[in-house]
């Protein structure tokens, strides 16, 4: 067949189409070139959640930033029959504290030096015994002291059934930050120094362990003492799902080798075996400076003579909160201030985001982010974070809900790698930020901010990663 001029430029044309096609098809897709943005570090916020030095509840304002309160609370205002309970007491002090944006930790005592016992009525007429005692090592004699018989079955019983209703009704509570044992001992402390014989059987002790264990998945439980099963005084608790608290925080924490101050926190932790040394890895561990050195031990040189170093205590026992009065009772000096604030940020988790990838395909955005835990201590609640396009003055446009996970992030792990594509809107999002928050459970909740620069720029609680392609 003879092609002619005219089927010549017909082939011609279909060629260019075909082609024009082709590149069409190829420029659609092709992803945009990825912008890479290089995220600057700063230092974080001491207010940062369930972290950081914590006042007794209704603080005064302006002494130091937390974002935890501490109180304790009576037994016998909780529970009020064998099987009935007034939580109004509770509930009054979760709600002040996250009235003002923070959450709780507290502990229940049964007795508290200096204080009418804490024992309810109705386990009084079923004959429960209460020793009334005054620690005589101490010069002049400390308080009086109100120990209950810990064997009764009526009080071990009545404590299960509290533990039982308490979790029942508070587990996952978002008011709550952290729960300690409380319970046994002077100042729900698990002791009855230096009346032993008075204290709480193993075997007590165990009941009331599996009571919390059952009733508890989701709040963390601290206990005063790390224990393994070389403790013929203690249960063991090396292996249960439980925190600790060293509650003679920079003053009994480290080990002196000497055998006297074997019952300092590090020792302990380490007679319980590799279990107790690891807990940190799951469970956090919180505490209290010791009354001695409040305020002071965050100085260069702390007076008194027992002091140990705050940051090295830190570092040993990845401690995420402490009590805290002394600096919250008076106005610190700004030297003494400053360096708390410095010493909070070495507390617990440090979360920084080192890089973020933004790239655009046809109608997704691929985002990969590099997040870094610069702290001592993972962090422990399973906290949902999302992305955002926030405009110039921070107004939210489009939110993205992601899968990523802040838990089990552990220091000295390499760069945690988040990675999401997400559906772009129909609309532009030229001049917009993608921005990244943490959810906090508290609708009023302090914002968990991240150690960047970037953070707070457009709209607070929000980091600002980069403009979108």
């Amino acid at each position: 067949m003879k092609t002619t001029p005219t089927m010549l430029a017909l082939t011609r044309q279909s060629v260019w189409l075909i082609i024009s096609v082709a590149l069409m098809t190829a420029q659609a897709s092709t992803p945009l070139m990825a912008e890479v943005v290089r995220l600057k570090a700063a230092p974080s916020p001491a207010d940062n959640p369930l972290k950081g030095l914590v006042p007794y509840s209704k603080p005064e304002e302006g002494r130091f930033p937390h974002s935890l309160e501490f109180e304790y609370l009576r037994f016998s205002d909780l529970m009020t029959g064998a099987r009935s309970f007034d939580w109004q007491p509770l509930e009054k002090l979760l709600d002040g504290i996250a009235s003002r944006g923070n959450q709780s930790v507290f502990r229940v005592w049964i007795e508290y030096p200096g204080q009418k016992s804490g024992l309810p009525q109705f386990l009084r007429d079923l004959g429960v015994k209460v020793t009334d005692w005054h620690n005589k090592e101490e010069q002049p004699p400390a308080d009086q002291f109100h120990s209950p018989d810990y064997e009764n079955e009526h009080l071990i019983t009545a404590i299960e059934r509290y533990i039982a209703a308490f979790g029942k009704r508070y587990d996952g509570d978002a008011r709550i930050g952290y729960i300690t044992a409380g319970l046994l001992g002077s100042w729900g402390e698990w002791h009855t120094y230096p009346r032993e014989d008075l204290f709480a059987s193993v075997k007590t002790q165990q009941r009331v362990l599996t009571a919390y264990a059952k009733a508890f998945k989701k709040t963390p439980v601290l206990l005063r003492y790390p224990a393994g099963s070389n403790r013929d005084d203690l249960a063991s608790n090396a292996d249960l799902p439980f925190g600790y608290h060293d509650d003679s925080f920079a003053w009994g924490t480290l080990d002196t080798d000497r055998e006297d101050d074997s019952w300092f926190y590090m020792p302990s932790l380490k007679a319980a075996g590799a279990a107790a040394l690891n807990k940190w890895r799951t469970q956090p561990i919180g505490g209290e400076v010791r009354p001695e050195v409040w305020g002071q031990i965050h100085d260069v040189k702390p007076k008194h003579k027992r002091a140990q170093d705050f940051i090295t205590c830190v570092e040993q026992t990845h401690a995420t909160w402490l009590m805290e009065s002394g600096l919250f009772e008076k106005k610190s000096s700004v030297e003494r201030r400053e360096r708390a604030i410095e010493h909070v940020r070495r507390m617990g988790y440090d979360f920084h985001v080192s890089t973020a990838e933004l790239q655009r395909r046809n109608s997704k955005l691929h985002v990969h982010l590099t997040v870094l835990n610069q702290g001592v201590a993972p962090f422990y609640q399973d906290w949902r974070l999302e992305l955002a396009a926030l405009t110039a003055d921070g107004k939210v446009t489009q939110r993205w809900p992601v899968d990523w996970k802040l838990t089990g992030l552990l220091p000295g792990d390499a760069d945690r790698n988040w990675k999401a594509s997400l559906p772009l809107p129909e609309a532009s999002v030229t001049g917009l930020t993608l921005a990244l928050r943490v959810i906090h459970p508290l609708a009023n909740g302090k914002p968990l901010r991240f150690a960047n620069a970037e953070q707070d720029r457009q709209a607070p609680g929000w980091l600002s990663l980069g403009p979108l392609p």
